[in-house]
């Protein structure tokens, strides 16, 4: 598994936002929608995954039960982003870490980093 952050955010300046947070230690994908992130997770294995819950087409609750149920997917460290406070923790047993909007640049990328050590051992 390569060190590859997935970013599914519909919102075009979080999004970058986010990839910019990221980039000086991934490499960093981006998709705008549920069913985008569906078709790309099929080809590739991030070691990270922001998800937004509120996606056009396919909702993030949606697309975080098929990653569950991939068991390629099964070591990619899964990150939900969103401010809906609610339906986060309704969720938040199922994934690594639940940040709410707004996020701190800073505060993502040592979070994304220290979910990584478990999978890639050492520093980063």
């Amino acid at each position: 598994m390569e060190r590859l952050a997935l970013i599914i955010e519909d919102e075009p300046k979080l999004a970058e936002i986010f990839s910019l947070a990221l980039a000086s230690d991934f490499e960093v994908q981006v998709v705008n929608d549920g069913q985008s992130a569906l078709h790309i997770l099929a080809d590739i294995v991030p070691a990270v995954i922001l998800l937004d819950l509120h996606l056009p087409y396919v909702s993030g609750s949606d697309v975080l039960r098929r990653i569950k149920a991939d068991e390629r997917l099964k070591q990619s460290r899964i990150i939900i982003t969103t401010a809906d406070a609610l339906t986060a923790e309704e969720l938040r047993d199922q994934v690594d870490i639940v940040l709410l909007k707004p996020i701190s640049v800073n505060q993502l990328n040592q979070l994304a980093n220290r979910l990584c050590l478990s999978i890639f051992g050492g520093d980063i």
